[in-house]
């Protein structure tokens, strides 16, 4: 932290510092003064009722102005340690008694200030008034009782801001600690510690736009058979190795070269000041060689291989989209011709594009032909293990093809503006399934459904809730809307909005992934939020990096009040961490793969149907 960062964060905390002194000791202030008040009153009324008493029994004395009877009254006054003088007069203003003793004016003279009061009363006998009782009541033991406790209030406050001020000082520490590192999140990788797809995406078109004389080249690469790895390894395995892939990656490619981690198992590197092709492919190779050696995950000896594509700026292309499309396009000509190596952008390969508009179309037909069906991965209490709800997850089985990925259609299906129909048969397919499980007979299971970027701009969304939700009788509680935290950053006001509106209805709202993006605790303030979901690259860093940012992230939505699902837990040693950091839902492969509707029932509802109680 710079000296200046330092400075201003002392002054920070010291000006909150003094602001809560100030606060408290104003508080402070004015509880004493009502305490003050309160027992001035007390005191006055006690007296009042002595002196009307005093009347009361020496209304005959004074009548017949029987002195030692009128003092005798008056000494029962004596033992009261707030009366200091009092006095009793006929109608004539004579004194008839008192004590200590006064002349008849002395009273009349002196003026009573902050340090006493007076009381009197009438003294009447058969309806006459004959006389006045007249008490003087002190009030200086009454301050110093005040002063006793302005002192032990003072040593408290004194010794509470000297506990306070260190706690305040971790706590600031702790959050700006959380801060930097979810800001460091939103334009790097957690996994490999690579810029990200963010990064790149704002990379590349500003480098294209500045150095418009300068030949660049688009590098896009691939581990072959990941998917193979990661199953065989699992997620913390796979992870490792692509660590090892990017730090591999770093060390070959040219100096002043941008290395990035998109996605999954895929890098792109940025190349400035290409000469030609062969000298892009030159670099590529060089890249691929460090795959030659195996990799170490685990203490297995693991050989993988990589393909790459490459396509040129102007050459290939003229805009960013285009100079990626093309890469992604050479990259999986380089799979297709066996793999391992390296593929330059030509014409031809356009022809796959002519086959993602085919899978374009093939799409369209599956969402009318009912191709597409929901399967469901359950959502459990960490503690209790009972079922909390379920994550709906799209699944596309092509007659040809067998099971296509989502990774692979959705992304066809936002760029030929299908999402927001697909996005919406999603919507109404899990409320006709959670209104069909209630009528069963199983209780109200909430049901989590993903939202898309396109579906977040649909003015039509909340109305189409609505007819769904009438359409399916289904309770708006039961249906759980999630939306990734890009997706909110990229326009915040517009997010907010719609989120404001569906929460109005009674949907439960909960962010995706959160922890890629970067939002701070007074941003998260203006969400109309129920709950965070962890991004699974940080539950599959446990144990490791992935621990601290976990708890800062639980620490923040409990502040917040905010519920929190960890998705992607897989072994024994997550779920422990997560029950013990205080997640209250977990969501992965350790409690169940994502299933058909019958099968999950048949595996979490029929079996243990009592478990289950009412969502609120």
């Amino acid at each position: 932290m710079s000296r200046r960062a330092f400075s201003t964060g002392t002054m920070n905390l010291g000006s909150n510092a003094a602001g809560a002194a100030l606060v408290l000791l104003l508080a402070g202030g004015l509880l004493l003064l009502l305490q003050y008040l309160s027992l001035r009153r007390e005191a006055i009324a006690d007296a009042r009722a002595q002196a009307q008493l005093v009347a009361a029994s020496s209304a005959a004395a004074v009548m017949f102005r029987d002195a030692e009877a009128v003092g005798e009254t008056l000494d029962s006054l004596r033992t009261m340690e707030l009366i200091r003088s009092a006095r009793i007069s006929d109608n004539a203003g004579n004194v008839v008694a008192a004590y200590p003793r006064m002349e008849p004016a002395a009273p009349a003279k002196r003026a009573c200030g902050f340090d006493c009061a007076t009381v009197s009363a009438p003294i009447a006998l058969q309806g006459e008034n004959v006389g006045t009782v007249q008490l003087e009541l002190e009030m200086r033991r009454l301050h110093k009782r005040l002063l006793s406790l302005a002192g032990a209030f003072l040593v408290a406050a004194v010794v509470a801001f000297a506990i306070a001020i260190p706690v305040m000082a971790r706590m600031r520490a702790r959050v700006r600690a959380a801060e930097t590192r979810l800001e460091y999140l939103a334009h790097f990788d957690s996994v490999t510690g690579q810029q990200n797809r963010n990064a790149f995406n704002a990379y590349l078109n500003r480098s294209l736009r500045h150095d418009r004389g300068v030949r660049q080249a688009l590098l896009q690469l691939d581990v072959d058979r990941f998917k193979e790895v990661n199953d065989t390894l699992g997620h913390l395995g796979g992870d490792e190795l692509l660590r090892q892939v990017g730090d591999r990656i770093a060390a070959a490619m040219r100096s002043g070269d941008q290395l990035f981690r998109l996605g999954g198992d895929e890098f792109a590197i940025v190349m400035n000041a290409v000469a030609s092709a062969d000298q892009a492919r030159t670099a590529a190779e060089a890249i691929l060689a460090q795959f030659q050696a195996p990799f170490r995950i685990s203490g297995q000896q693991l050989t993988v291989t990589a393909s790459a594509g490459i396509s040129l700026w102007p050459d290939d292309a003229q805009q960013a989209q285009e100079l990626a499309g093309n890469a992604d396009a050479a990259m999986y000509e380089a799979k297709r011709e066996g793999r391992n190596r390296v593929a330059l952008f030509e014409p031809r390969l356009r022809e796959a594009q002519a086959n993602k508009l085919r899978l374009q179309s093939e799409l369209r037909q599956a969402l009318k032909q009912q191709e597409l069906q929901l399967h469901y991965q359950p959502q459990v209490d960490t503690h209790s293990g009972q079922l909390r709800g379920a994550e709906a997850l799209l699944r596309w089985t092509h007659p040809l093809l067998g099971p296509v990925p989502p990774a692979a259609f959705i992304p066809i299906a936002e760029d030929c503006g299908l999402i927001v129909e697909l996005g919406r048969w999603v919507i109404r397919e899990a409320c006709r399934q959670s209104a069909a499980w209630h009528a069963q007979g199983y209780g109200e299971v909430r049901l989590a459904v993903n939202l898309s970027v396109r579906q977040t701009r649909d003015e039509q969304l909340p109305a189409f809730i609505d007819s769904v939700l009438a359409e399916t009788t289904l309770a708006a509680g039961c249906l759980e809307l999630e939306i990734t935290e890009n997706v909110l950053m990229e326009e915040a006001d517009l997010a907010i909005a719609l989120l404001a509106r569906l929460r109005a209805r009674g949907l439960h709202l909960a962010i995706d992934d959160f922890g890629t993006g970067f939002s701070s605790m007074s941003y998260l303030k203006r969400l109309p939020i129920d709950k965070l979901k962890i991004d699974m690259t940080f539950v599959h860093a446990i144990p490791g990096d992935g621990e601290a940012i976990t708890t800062a992230i639980l620490a923040m939505a409990n502040r917040l009040d905010l519920a929190v699902v960890a998705e992607g837990v897989e072994t024994e040693q997550q779920h422990d961490f997560l029950r013990q950091a205080g997640c209250g839902q977990i969501q992965g492969f350790l409690i169940g793969r994502a299933l058909p509707a019958d099968e999950f029932a048949s595996r979490w509802l029929q079996t243990a149907p009592q478990q289950f109680r009412r969502l609120s």
